[in-house]
Parts: structure tokens; C-alpha cells; sequence
């Protein structure tokens, strides 16, 4: 099936202070040099999105948000909207994080939300999938993704730019990965589930898959059938180690 360009993004989660943007700084000097393969996003802590948009100006690398409310504005202490990020340079947003869903509580209907507030806002977003070691050991790991596909995605995705992201819940920042073989199957099942729920509009979409993927692994994990990318967590704050993923889509 034909595949978009593959997506390579950067989610640093709650770290980063200003003395960190020096290696968004590296980045995007070295993507300068050397051109990516792929696309390359951060996506930093809402505090360091307006500067980290500056330093990255006129760079191939973009910029990101972790989480958008989905209401335009009004009395929600402490929510950014996705106006918001858009205001400040965003063009992308991580929705649906399992960190979010099992943290704050979010199903897989606020997802949607969420992501019908980004597409308002013009933004382009990634929308995480993913089971948690529980449900992957009773053999529910595609009964799981496939229903948070139908339920987190709505149908005004079609024809929109937009990636899902399969991040195994029990492998994210535990240092265990899944074997290959389970990657493929979890991303053509999501895939099947996209196609089901979008027609036309879930055929090429990128599927990236996020989980402890490292400079070590990232070559074979990216050469994985129906793997679009990665979204790539701690190894994303530090240039060096990014680029290594970079360099291997």
C-alpha cells in the first residue's frame, strides 16, 4: 500500500527548560547539513513552543504540542487550546498519549474531540493508540487498537493530514520493545481499522510506532511493514541521539 513520506517526531513529554533549546539548535543544524529522508517534528512542553519556534525558523525540523483542549477558549485553567499552539507556530499535536488517556482520564471520545479541535485550528495531529501490558498478555492488543482506531478518529479526517501513533503502553520508556513481528501485526491491523473507519482517507495516512525506539533499533523497527515513523520520546531531548533515529528512516 502506498505509504506518505515518513514522520519522525519528537515528543519531550514534561522536560526541557530554555538552556535545552540548544539542542533543538543542533538539530536543526545538522538536518541543515544533511537533509532528513523523512519529516522531523518536536513537540516541546508548552512553555518552550514560541521560543523553540524561533530557533527552529527556516529549519526543516517542526514544531509540535503535546495535548490541545478541545473548546477554542473559555474557563479551563492550566489547557492550551489548539488556537493556542497555532498562535505560537505549532503545526502538528500529540493527542490521545496514554499518558494522558490513563493519567487524565481521557477516552477515546475526548480524543476525537481533541482531534476535531486541532483540524478546526488547522493542525495537523498525531493520534496515539496503544494497549496496555494487562491486555497484551490476554492476546487483546488488536481487539484494543482497533477499537480506540474507531472510536479516536473521526470521520472529518478524511482527506486531512493526520498520523496515528501505536505506542505499546508497557514498552514506553521501559526500555522492552516488542518484537517485530508483533510491531507488523499491531500496524496492519491498525491500518485494517483505519480503512474501516475512513474509507479512502485511512489508506496512507502514516502509522508510527513509539515505545523505547533508540538509535540501536530504530533501522529494523522503521523497516517494519505499515511502520510510517516513530514517535520517539527520551531519545528526542538530546541531538545526537535523535538524529541516530533520523538517520535510520
Amino acid at each position: 500500500m502506498k505509504q506518505s513520506v515518513k514522520l519522525v517526531a519528537g515528543n519531550w513529554k514534561m522536560n526541557g527548560l530554555g538552556a535545552s533549546l540548544g539542542e533543538a539548535e543542533a538539530l536543526a543544524q545538522a538536518l541543515t547539513a544533511q537533509p532528513a529522508n523523512c519529516r522531523v517534528a518536536l513537540c516541546p512542553p508548552a512553555t518552550l513552543i514560541e521560543r523553540m519556534g524561533r530557533t527552529l525558523a527556516d529549519s526543516a525540523v517542526e514544531l509540535g504540542g503535546q495535548d490541545c483542549h478541545a473548546e477554542k477558549s473559555g474557563a479551563f485553567t492550566g489547557s492550551v487550546s489548539a488556537q493556542m499552539l497555532v498562535d505560537v507556530g505549532a503545526s502538528l499535536v500529540i493527542l490521545g498519549h496514554s499518558e494522558r488517556r490513563a493519567g487524565f482520564g481521557e477516552t477515546d471520545a475526548d480524543v476525537a474531540a481533541k482531534v476535531e479541535a486541532a483540524l478546526a485550528a488547522g493542525l495537523e495531529p498525531i493520534i496515539c493508540i496503544g494497549e496496555t501490558l494487562a491486555e497484551r498478555e490476554a492476546g487483546q492488543a488488536v481487539e484494543v487498537v482497533s477499537r480506540q482506531v474507531a472510536g479516536s478518529l473521526p470521520a472529518s479526517l478524511a482527506g486531512k493530514a493526520f498520523a496515528v501513533a501505536y505506542e505499546p503502553v508497557w514498552a514506553i520508556g521501559t526500555g522492552l520493545t516488542p518484537t517485530l513481528e508483533q510491531i507488523e501485526e499491531v500496524h496492519v491491523a491498525v491500518r485494517a481499522a483505519m480503512v474501516t473507519r475512513l474509507g479512502q482517507g485511512g489508506e496512507t495516512a502514516p502509522i508510527l510506532y513509539g515505545g523505547s525506539v533508540k538509535p540501536s533499533n530504530a533501522a529494523e523497527i522503521l523497516a517494519v511493514r505499515e511502520v510510517g515513523g516513530a514517535l520517539v520520546g527520551g531519545a528526542s531531548l538530546k541531538a545526537d541521539d535523535f538524529l541516530g533515529i533520523i538517520r535510520a528512516a
